[in-house]
C-alpha cells in the first residue's frame, strides 16, 4: 500500500533531506501559537498576542519570496545558513523581551526580525523533490508526502508548545522551536548533493519578471490568503475557547487533532492518482474546507470542536497539495522555489490577518467572535476560487495526475513566462 512512498524515499539522499526538513519546519507550527501563549500569559491580552504573532507571520510572508529568489539564484545553503542564524537570534530576542516585560515595540521588532529571515523550508524541500524526480506521478506522491509531514509537524508542535507553556514556562515552546530551527535547518543545508543547482544568469540576460505576473499564481495567492485566515483565526479562537471552557491545556491537543485529520488525508491522497482535473480538485477542496469551517460557530464543547476539526482537516492537505502542484503549471522550472514560496507567503499573510482580526474580535466578543472571523474567511476563500475558474483552467491541462504532461501538447498561458515542464 505504501510502495509509492518507499519508491521515492529510496532515491539517494531523499530520506535524509525529507527527514531534516521535518525538524527544520518545527517553528512553522510552534512559533505562532508559542507567541500567542507566551504574550497572553505575560501581558494578559489576546489582542496583543494576536498582533505580535501577526507581525511575525506578515514579515515572513513579505520577505520569504525575496529569500527564495536569492535561493534560486545562489543556492539553498549559501542563502539560508546566515538567514536562519539571524532568525534564531530574533526568536531568542522575542523570548527575552517578553520575559523582561519589555515595551510592546520590542516584541514587534523582534517578531519582525524573526519572520523576515526564517524563509520557507517547505518550499526548499519541495524544490529538491522536483529537482530529483522527473515523472509527474512521483512528484505528486512526493508533494503528498510533504503535505502529510507538514501536518505531522502541526500535530506535534502545538501540543508540545502548549504543554511546555502550561507546565514549564510560557517561553519554553519557543526555545524548542529555536532548537529545531538550528538543528534541522543546518542538517538539511549540509546535504549539498540533492540541492538544486543555482540558476545561471548572464550579465546581458533580461531581468526576470515577477512570478506574480502569472494570473494563475495571483489566483492561488488570493485563495490561500483566505485559507490562511481560516487557520490563523482558528488557532487564536481555539486557545480562547479552551480558556473559556476551563481547559486551556487542551488547546494544543485540539489543534493537533485538526492537523491529524489533514495528515491522514494527505497520506491517503498521495496513494491514488486522480482522474479529475487538477484545477477542479483544488476548487472542490477549497469549498469543502469552507463548508467545514462554517461549523465552528456552532460548537459548544471541546469534544465537539475536536470532532469538527478532525473532519475538516481531511480537506486541508489535498487542497494544499493541489495548490502547490498548480504552481508548476504557472511558473518556469528555474523559478519554482520562488513560486512555491509565494503560495506559502499568501498562506502566511492570511494566517497573520486571521490571527490579528480574531484576536480583536475575541477581546470584544469572546471566542465566538473569533469563530465568526473563521466563517468570514471561509466565505472569501470560496468566492475567490469559484470566481477564478476560467483563469485556473486556462493555465493547466485537463489530464489525470499520473499522465506525463510533457506528452500533452498545450497552448502556453499568455499570463505566464515559459512553462515549467511539468
Amino acid at each position: 500500500m505504501l510502495s509509492p512512498y518507499r519508491k521515492i524515499l529510496s532515491r539517494p539522499g531523499a530520506l535524509a533531506f525529507s527527514s531534516s526538513g521535518v525538524i527544520a519546519r518545527l517553528p512553522m507550527s510552534m512559533a505562532g501559537i508559542g507567541i500567542v501563549l507566551m504574550v497572553e500569559a505575560l501581558y494578559h491580552s489576546y489582542g496583543l498576542a494576536g498582533r505580535v504573532s501577526a507581525v511575525y507571520v506578515l514579515a515572513q510572508a513579505i520577505c520569504s519570496p525575496q529569500l527564495a529568489r536569492l535561493v534560486d539564484r545562489h543556492g539553498q545553503a549559501r542563502v539560508m545558513r546566515p538567514a536562519i542564524t539571524v532568525s534564531s537570534l530574533g526568536l531568542i530576542g522575542i523570548v527575552t523581551a517578553a520575559l523582561s516585560h519589555a515595551p510592546t515595540p520590542w516584541l514587534y521588532a523582534t517578531a519582525a526580525l524573526t519572520g523576515a529571515t526564517i524563509g520557507s523550508f517547505g518550499a526548499l524541500v519541495r524544490a529538491r523533490w522536483s529537482n530529483l524526480l522527473t515523472a509527474p506521478r512521483d512528484v505528486h506522491t512526493a508533494y503528498s508526502l510533504e503535505s502529510a509531514l507538514d501536518e505531522l509537524v502541526f500535530v506535534v508542535g502545538p501540543v508540545v508548545a502548549t504543554i511546555l507553556a502550561a507546565n514549564v514556562s510560557p517561553a519554553a515552546g519557543l526555545l524548542v522551536a529555536v532548537i529545531g530551527m538550528i538543528g534541522g535547518g543546518f542538517w538539511f543545508l549540509s546535504q549539498r548533493a540533492t540541492q538544486p543547482a543555482p540558476t545561471v544568469r548572464h550579465a546581458d540576460a533580461p531581468r526576470h519578471r515577477s512570478v506574480l505576473r502569472s494570473g494563475g499564481v495571483v489566483v492561488l495567492a488570493i485563495v490561500f490568503v483566505a485559507v490562511g485566515a481560516i487557520f490563523g483565526a482558528t488557532d487564536v479562537a481555539t486557545v480562547a475557547f479552551a480558556d473559556e471552557q476551563g481547559r486551556p491545556d487542551l488547546a494544543g491537543v485540539v489543534l493537533a487533532v485538526f492537523a491529524l485529520g489533514s495528515m491522514i488525508s494527505g497520506l491517503l491522497y498521495g496513494l491514488r492518482h486522480w482522474t479529475m482535473a487538477l484545477w477542479k480538485r483544488f476548487v472542490v477542496g477549497t469549498v469543502v474546507i469552507a463548508l467545514g469551517a462554517s461549523l465552528f460557530v456552532l460548537v459548544q464543547s471541546m469534544t465537539v470542536l475536536a470532532l469538527v476539526m478532525f473532519v475538516v482537516g481531511f480537506a486541508i492537505s489535498p487542497t494544499i497539495i493541489n495548490g502547490n502542484a498548480l504552481v508548476q503549471h504557472f511558473v518556469p522550472r528555474e523559478r519554482l522555489t520562488e513560486g512555491l514560496t509565494w503560495i506559502g507567503t499568501a498562506l502566511g499573510v492570511g494566517v497573520s490577518v486571521g490571527a490579528s482580526v480574531a484576536g480583536m474580535a475575541i477581546d470584544a466578543r469572546g471566542s465566538h467572535g473569533g469563530f465568526l472571523v473563521v466563517l468570514g474567511a471561509a466565505v472569501l476563500a470560496v468566492l475567490a476560487a469559484v470566481g477564478s475558474l476560467r483563469v485556473l483552467r486556462a493555465g493547466t491541462v485537463d489530464v489525470p495526475a499520473h499522465e506525463d504532461l510533457a506528452d500533452v501538447e498545450t497552448e502556453p498561458d499568455t499570463a505566464t513566462t515559459e512553462p515549467s515542464g511539468h
